[in-house]
């Protein structure tokens, strides 16, 4: 069963996403914002990470930045609703920064399962198959 860790400031948006998770069959830990998150990330090991990227606190950014310093190959999918800023903007500096995909809120539970599937998937991309 693959351990997602779900960081979001919104409790009305992260606790029904992480029970439709859950349902999915992923074990799933919550967090309020990044520091919170790295915390949990560093207690136990998680195959994934989902996180927001406008939340008081540490933000989401600056949060995928300390994961990948922690654990260069975390795969991690950002999320945001984009706030008062464009939200295309911090979604494409995530990807810069190594999230595999991001997501504009709202999404579809169908959205960020694919999403889910195809990032813990790109385990084997880039190294060569066995014959």
């Amino acid at each position: 069963m693959s351990r997602i860790l779900l960081v979001d400031d919104n409790e009305s948006f992260l606790i029904p996403l992480g029970a439709a998770l859950r349902r999915a069959g992923y074990e799933v830990e919550t967090a309020p914002e990044g520091t919170i998150a790295l915390r949990l990330f560093q207690q136990s090991p998680f195959d994934l990470v989902i996180t927001d990227l406008i939340m008081p606190g540490k933000e989401g950014i600056s949060t995928i930045i300390e994961l990948r310093r922690l654990q260069p190959e975390i795969k991690i999918i950002a999320i945001s609703g984009g706030g008062l800023l464009d939200s295309g903007i911090p979604l494409g500096l995530a990807q810069q920064l190594g999230a595999l995909k991001t997501l504009a809120k709202p999404f579809t539970i169908s959205e960020i399962l694919q999403a889910i599937a195809d990032s813990l998937s790109t385990a084997s991309e880039g190294r060569p198959v066995a014959a």
